[in-house]
């Protein structure tokens, strides 16, 4: 069975194409193929309230570009969906049935909460040890979304609206900001050791940078000394020093603003990195779904 998934984010658009194979018991996800296009729509919507004729043309671009690569890998079943910049655009509604029209692909705009819960659908928490506690910390354009393990149990899962994008807009309230102050500090005096987990492209970015061998975590000394050095850089040099593209060397260093605040409220002194995302997860969710339907 082929499958696909299109995530529309805030800075974003992905397509992600698996083949799955049941061997036994188990179920294999082999990625076939997996595409970023920056189409960046949290810098319309975030400033504006709507997304503008530029970037909703680049956005339908995009969708027919993926519907084709769809066709191609004749793929059976497909899940589009959309967070937080499609959650925020007036306009979202008539976009979202221009493409349909378009294209007959449907997109979904999901909330926080479910889009924390999808990215759960990685079925992470079989890799968790029992006895620890977690905070998976996901990072997009438009908010942030964290969940808390603690014995294999779902004790929290929010969604702000912090992330990458809205912070170069300058559209982060500080009462958003105090409310997750809260609410980590308030995590962190019931649960100790939390250990962190991110998912997104900027920590799998940070992870490469750190120099981290394979399977060990990034530490939030390395992510803090990481910030010190990249923050003074222009856009221009990052991308030389860092070897990455212009739209992810805007967007680093507000992720790692993110992340090490949420380091220090939770008390967090290492990240697991295991390179999984939104588009991961709505592989796994739109499975679950096709088998138990």
């Amino acid at each position: 069975m082929t499958l696909a998934a299109i995530d529309i984010g805030s800075n974003a658009v992905r397509l992600l194409i698996c083949e799955v194979v049941k061997k036994g018991k188990n179920t294999e996800f082999n990625k076939l193929n997996l595409l970023r296009i920056p189409v960046r729509l949290g810098f319309d919507v975030f400033e504006k309230g709507f997304i503008g004729g530029q970037k909703k043309k680049m956005l339908i671009n995009t969708i027919k570009a993926f519907n084709n690569l769809m066709k191609v890998y004749e793929v059976d079943h497909y899940m589009a969906c959309a967070t937080s910049a499609m959650r925020d655009a007036e306009n979202a509604k008539e976009i979202i049935k221009e493409i349909k029209s378009e294209t007959s692909i449907e997109i979904e705009v999901i909330t926080g909460e479910l889009e924390a819960e999808i990215i759960y659908e990685n079925h992470i928490a079989e890799l968790l040890d029992n006895d620890k506690s977690y905070l998976y910390i996901d990072v997009g354009g438009g908010s942030t979304e964290l969940t808390l393990y603690h014995k294999s149990n779902i004790i929290l899962q929010k969604s702000f609206n912090i992330g990458t994008v809205r912070i170069l807009t300058k559209k982060v309230k500080d009462e958003t900001w105090d409310d997750m102050k809260e609410t980590l500090k308030e995590l962190s005096k019931k649960y100790e050791n939390i250990i962190g987990i991110g998912s997104g492209g900027n920590i799998n970015k940070l992870y490469s940078i750190s120099g981290a061998k394979t399977g060990k975590s990034i530490s939030y000394e390395t992510m803090k000394e990481i910030y010190k050095e990249m923050e003074p850089l222009t856009v221009d040099e990052r991308m030389k020093k860092y070897t990455v593209k212009e739209d992810r060397a805007e967007v680093i260093v507000p992720a790692l603003t993110i992340y090490n605040a949420i380091c220090k409220w939770a008390n967090i002194t290492e990240i697991h990195v295991p390179k999984i995302g939104l588009a991961d997860g709505l592989i796994h969710h739109l499975y679950d779904m096709v088998v138990h339907d």
